[in-house]
């Protein structure tokens, strides 16, 4: 079965994005940098990639899952292009043919991509609120935590109640940079 992966950037204080949606706050340059290009291609948009000469391969996703104020933020029309990409919105936008906007249950969706025979992972690049939707779908958590306080923002999981999860540390890889990229898993 397919996995689903939530990788993001967040604060130390628990946030994804400023108030107004915008993550310009988290540092782009750096050791952390180079890692991402290294092991993480397949989550760096196309656009960027064909910048610094560099393909994704795949090998850890096929496929991104964005709330629709994830994908309007990134201000591209189609930036990830070397993956399947899903748009979450409850109202009908404009986006380029070969992004899959929906309005179905995020839930519905995922098990259906989990559940495909073939490919490889499932990104769930952001929001907070389709993450927090998501939770109980999400098979391993890969958080680049950013030596910032924001204050103010967009939470990492939005819309969840009290409800504690116990989550497994599989990996935690300090950065020159002050970044710290944990991983955890379910159990």
């Amino acid at each position: 079965m397919r996995e689903l992966t939530y990788f993001v950037a967040v604060s130390l204080d628990g946030f994804i994005a400023a108030p107004d949606d915008t993550f310009d706050a988290f540092p782009v340059q750096g050791d952390h940098i180079d890692w991402i290009f290294r092991e993480w291609v397949d989550t760096l948009p196309t656009p960027g990639l064909e910048m610094v000469g560099l393909k994704a391969d795949n090998s850890r996703f096929d496929t991104v899952l964005m709330g629709w104020k994830t994908y309007a933020a990134g201000g591209v029309p189609n930036p990830y292009q070397h993956l399947r990409q899903y748009v979450f919105s409850r109202r009908e936008r404009e986006v380029p043919d070969d992004i899959h906007l929906t309005d179905r249950d995020p839930v519905e969706v995922v098990r259906e991509l989990k559940a495909e025979p073939d490919g490889s992972g499932i990104w769930l690049c952001g929001g907070g609120q389709l993450a927090g939707t998501l939770v109980e779908e999400i098979d391993r958590f890969v958080f680049k935590v950013n030596p910032l306080l924001l204050g103010a923002g967009i939470p990492l999981f939005a819309d969840r109640a009290y409800d504690p999860r116990a989550l497994t540390r599989v990996a935690s890889l300090p950065f020159e940079s002050g970044v710290v990229v944990n991983e955890y898993v379910r159990g």
